[in-house]
C-alpha cells in the first residue's frame, strides 16, 4: 500500500515520459487505459524503497557461507535480536537478499522535528543515519539526546538553518540528535559525522556504513545482474568504458577470481580515485584504472598499443561494459525530480555516442523501440510497477516461500534494463 506520494516531476518531463510509455506498440498490446495504469503505477512506485536491501559478497576473500552468517550477527546487533532473515539469491549466488521491514504505521510523531533534503532523505528510507550536511531545518530548541521527528524536504524548499518548515514533507521516522541546532548550523565546515542516529525509522533496513567493507559492497540488484549477463572469464582482457564508482568493475574482477586484466575508465579524477579505493579495499589486484574519456577510447589511426593505456586499437578486449551515463530516474527512493526536459535528455547523445542473454532476471523489453519479439526477450526490463506496494512485517515474513521471495526481489528492485551484444565478426579485413 502506497504511504508516500509519486514522484514529483516537471510537467514538461512526466508529459515526455507518459508520451514515450504510452508509445503506439505499447497502447495496441495493452490497450490506452491500462497503459496509462501502469505508468502512473511505475511513478508511484519510484517513490517507495524497494522490498529487499540488496549486496554483493566478495568471493575473492570469502564465502557467501561465511559472510551471510557474519552480516546475521551484525543484523542481530543493529535490530536490537529481532530475527530478519538473509536470503542468498538462486540464481545470483554471490547476491544476498534482506526483506525492508514496512511500513511502521505506529511510529509517535515528536514536536521536535527536524528536516533534511531530498537525497537524505532517500538514504534514511534505505538504512542510513542522517548527517549533519544533510540536516536543512531543526527546531529552535533541538540539543543533543533530544528524540526528533525526521522529515524530508522532498522538494527542495527549505531554507537552510530554518527553525520551522510547513512547506511539503514526508514522515522518516524518529531518531536522537547527536548535536544541538546551534552545533549543527554554526558554520564549521568540517562537521560531516551523524547529526541524528535513527532509532525509528519508518522503513527498518540495515544500515551499511563500515559494515564488513572487505566483504560486502552495496549494489542495487539489477547492477549485480549485469555482470553476470557479462559472463567474464579467468584470463580475459575487459574493459568498462564509464565505471566508476566501480561497483560492477570490482565484481568483474571477482568473478574472473582476480586472473586476467579489467580496464576501467571515467572521465572524472575522483571518481577514478574512487575505483582505485573499492579495488584496494575488496584487494583485487587485475585493476587497472585510467582517468579517459571513454568516448576517446577506440584509436583507428595507431599502429601498435599504447603500453595498456588508453587509447586502444581495435579488438583489444574479450568483453566490454558500458553502464551509460543516464539520469538515473529509476533510482528508489525518488520522491521529486527537478530536472528540466532538456537535462532529462542531454543523455541521449552521449549514450549512441558511447556506443541468448543468461540470467534472466528481468522482464523482457519494452514495447515501443522497434524491436522484433524475439529481440526483446534478448533485453532485461527491470520495471517496479509490475508489482504492488505492500507493507512487509516478520509475520508476513515467516510464512513465506523461498521463491516467492526471489520473485518480489527480482520485481521490486530500481528502475533498469541491460542489453548484451555478441560480436559476430571481426573489422579486420581479409588480406
Amino acid at each position: 500500500m502506497s504511504i508516500f506520494p509519486k514522484i514529483s516531476l516537471r510537467l514538461e518531463v512526466e508529459k515526455y515520459l507518459k508520451e514515450g510509455f504510452m508509445n503506439k506498440e505499447v497502447v495496441s498490446a495493452l490497450g490506452k487505459q491500462e497503459a496509462e495504469r501502469r505508468f502512473e503505477t511505475l511513478l508511484n512506485h519510484l517513490s517507495h524503497p524497494p522490498s529487499f536491501t540488496t549486496v554483493r559478497v566478495n568471493t575473492h576473500l570469502a564465502s557467501v557461507q561465511h559472510v551471510k552468517n557474519l552480516l546475521l550477527d551484525e543484523l542481530q546487533k543493529q535490530f536490537n535480536g529481532l530475527s530478519v532473515p538473509i536470503l542468498q539469491h538462486p540464481d545470483l549466488q554471490d547476491v544476498l537478499l534482506i526483506p525492508l521491514i514496512g511500513p511502521r504505521r505506529n511510529i509517535k510523531k515528536q514536536q521536535c522535528e527536524a528536516v533534511v533534503g531530498a537525497q537524505c532523505g532517500n538514504a534514511v528510507l534505505r538504512g542510513a543515519h542522517v548527517y549533519v550536511p544533510g540536516i536543512v531545518a531543526a527546531s529552535k530548541f533541538m540539543k543533543a539526546g533530544d528524540v526528533i521527528s525526521v522529515y524530508s524536504d522532498i522538494k527542495g524548499k527549505c531554507k537552510k538553518g530554518a527553525k520551522e518548515f510547513d512547506g511539503t514533507k514526508v514522515f522518516l521516522g524518529n531518531g536522537i540528535s547527536e548535536l544541538s541546532r546551534k552545533e549543527i548550523f554554526n558554520g564549521l565546515p568540517e562537521l560531516k559525522g551523524i547529526g541524528i542516529r535513527m532509532t525509528e525509522p519508518i522503513f527498518l533496513s540495515p544500515s551499511f556504513d563500515n559494515v564488513l567493507p572487505s566483504y560486502l559492497f552495496l549494489q542495487n540488484l539489477p547492477s549485480a545482474v549485469v555482470t553476470h549477463v557479462l559472463d567474464p572469464q579467468p584470463g580475459e582482457k575487459i574493459l568498462d568504458l564509464c565505471a566508476a564508482p566501480g561497483g560492477k568493475t570490482t565484481h568483474i574482477a571477482a568473478l574472473m577470481h582476480d586472473q586476467g586484466e579489467v580496464i576501467a575508465l571515467d572521465k572524472i579524477a575522483n571518481k577514478v580515485e574512487k575505483i582505485k579505493q573499492n579495488a584496494l579495499l575488496l584487494g583485487l589486484n587485475s585493476i587497472k584504472a585510467f582517468c579517459f574519456d571513454g568516448t576517446k577510447a577506440l584509436k583507428l589511426d595507431m599502429v601498435k598499443d599504447a603500453d595498456g593505456k588508453p587509447p586502444f586499437l581495435p579488438e583489444s578486449f574479450d568483453r566490454i561494459l558500458l553502464d551509460a551515463p543516464c539520469s538515473g530516474m529509476g533510482q528508489r527512493p525518488n520522491m521529486a525530480c527537478s530536472w528540466t526536459l532538456k537535462e532529462v535528455t542531454s543523455y541521449q547523445p552521449l549514450q549512441r555516442k558511447l556506443f541468448t542473454v543468461d540470467p534472466q532476471i528481468g522482464g523482457e523489453g519494452m514495447l515501443g523501440a522497434g524491436l522484433s519479439f524475439e529481440q526483446l526477450k534478448r533485453l532485461q526490463r527491470f520495471d517496479p510497477s509490475a508489482v504492488p506496494v505492500r507493507d512487509t512485517d516478520l509475520g508476513s515474513l515467516g510464512g513465506a516461500r523461498l521463491e516467492d521471495l526471489v520473485w518480489l526481489a527480482n520485481k521490486d528492485c530500481i528502475g533498469f534494463f541491460i542489453a548484451k551484444f555478441i560480436k559476430c565478426k571481426s573489422t579486420e579485413k581479409d588480406p
